[in-house]
């Protein structure tokens, strides 16, 4: 029996907020990619792998091909390439700000990414943080140098936020540290009831937005949201750069994220020493030349996203989880995760085990012999998975604007070919990673190393490998 056949039927049409136009999901690039496959053939790549990087958008890759030849420093350059650069910058600032929906007041502070963002606030927070036990290492981890308290999820969504109320008025807090959306289970959080818990008790709030952001609409000013951080490469646009975006008091006190050129007014020597008077946010926390394609990418993502984040991208992403939610409960053990009973919205991600089958291995068949893309491990999130899933790894798929039915039955048919039937290859365990044995195909398509076959040993994030050897070098205890 194939999955693909008993899937439900889902028929999606798109139509703009008039009702009157059909609206078409944006273009992605390698939408067409071909990947092999260990029997020696070539199928098109179903990328369920989205939630950790997105491929560009062809508008992001186009823009950033119309900005390469005019590439030069920006600010303080007198050329005209570089100051078509710093229009280029301070345009794509003030469109990530809309895209979230920013205020007059707030800045726009780029980063590398949201996990560089948190640790750029984490050195301007005047107080104590508080997060809950469900978040991504960074929105866990940032915190550590300061005091940090972490409260634990309880079993529905209500008493959630019953256990965050009672958290802040127990003690001060500074700031509260919340996710948009799990990036395990994909689970939405009420933010802006969130927000007025944490406002009644005099905190702020810092919204991981990594997850949220490529599905969902984030609107500072409606909700009251004091800062967001998201990363590029979550958003089509993976060219290296992510964005704080938020209240500008705390940003123009605290010492620079980075000392540096750029990041100062002026510079003097006295005393044998350097004192510098730094500028004021967003340029304080910028030193050093800046990502300027990046912050380009980021720009044209959110520009081409904007159409469609409140119509077609989340009905498209909706019908999918919906196949698949659908198609993974008819499968004989294969469990999904989930961290709430009354989670009333999810974006397009779903984690979940398979009886007598390591998440590892799981993840190397529907690779290797389907051409399939997920995600396996603890996904950076190792309270939560030690919650939901007693400590075990998962496999995760997660879906976005280029996914396509046939990606998620082609998911589900393997899934059930597994347990029905097994594998036809061999898999085991090499450098920390499961992989078929033998592995016919090429690693470097590109020839870049000379030397096909070879691969660089991978690590998980701070796990044990499966083989049982400890490869953690140092653990941080964060106290509740």
């Amino acid at each position: 029996m194939s999955i693909a056949t008993t899937a439900p039927a889902v028929e999606i049409t798109f139509r703009d907020v008039a009702d009157t136009t059909p609206v078409p999901l944006p273009a992605v690039v390698g939408a067409d990619l071909r990947v092999p496959l260990v029997d020696g053939r070539f199928v098109g790549y179903a990328n369920l792998d989205l939630a950790a990087s997105a491929v560009a958008l062809r508008a992001v890759s186009d823009h950033v091909s119309q900005v390469l030849p005019y590439y030069a420093s920006v600010h303080r350059g007198a050329g005209y390439a570089s100051r078509v650069c710093t229009a280029v910058l301070e345009d794509a600032r003030a469109t990530v700000g809309r895209f979230v929906g920013a205020r007059d007041n707030d800045v726009v502070v780029f980063t590398r990414s949201t996990t560089d963002s948190l640790n750029l606030l984490a050195g301007c927070v005047p107080g104590s943080v508080l997060t809950l036990d469900i978040e991504h290492h960074a929105n866990l981890l940032a915190w550590r140098g300061g005091h940090h308290r972490v409260v634990s999820a309880a079993e529905t969504i209500e008493a959630t936020l019953d256990a965050l109320r009672a958290a802040l008025t127990a003690q001060p807090t500074a700031l509260l540290a919340v996710t948009g959306a799990s990036n395990v289970t994909g689970e939405v959080l009420p933010i802006a009831r969130i927000v007025a818990i944490a406002h009644a008790a005099g905190t702020r709030v810092v919204l991981d937005a990594a997850q949220l952001a490529p599905h969902r609409r984030i609107d500072i000013a409606a909700t009251g949201i004091d800062y967001v951080a998201l990363s590029g490469h979550k958003l089509y646009a993976p060219y290296g750069t992510g964005a704080l975006v938020g209240r500008r008091d705390w940003l123009d006190t605290a010492p620079p994220h980075i000392a540096g050129g750029g990041a100062v007014r002026a510079v003097t020597h006295r005393n044998d020493t350097a004192h510098a008077t730094w500028a004021p946010a967003p340029h304080r926390h910028e030193a050093g030349t800046p990502n300027v394609l990046g912050a380009a990418a980021l720009a044209a993502a959110c520009r081409t996203l904007e159409p469609v984040l409140d119509t077609t991208a989340p009905e498209h992403e909706r019908a999918l989880l919906r196949r698949l939610t659908h198609g993974l409960d008819t499968i004989p053990g294969v469990h999904p995760l989930t961290i709430w009973t009354d989670a009333p919205d999810r974006v397009a991600v779903a984690s979940f085990t398979v009886d007598g089958h390591p998440a590892g291995r799981v993840a190397a068949y529907l690779s290797a012999e389907h051409g399939i893309g997920v995600r396996d491990g603890k996904f950076c999130a190792h309270p939560l998975l030690a919650r939901i899933a007693g400590g075990a790894d998962a496999v995760r798929a997660s879906c976005g604007i280029s996914t396509t039915t046939d990606h998620i039955d082609r998911l589900l048919t393997a899934l059930h070919t597994l347990v029905t039937r097994g594998t036809t290859w061999d898999y085991a365990v090499i450098d920390g990673r499961w992989q078929p044995t033998p592995d016919p195909r090429d690693p470097d398509p590109f020839k870049l190393n000379g030397r096909p076959g070879e691969t660089a040993t991978s690590w998980a994030c701070g796990e044990q490998d499966p083989v049982g050897r400890n490869f953690t070098s140092s653990a941080t205890t964060v106290n509740a």
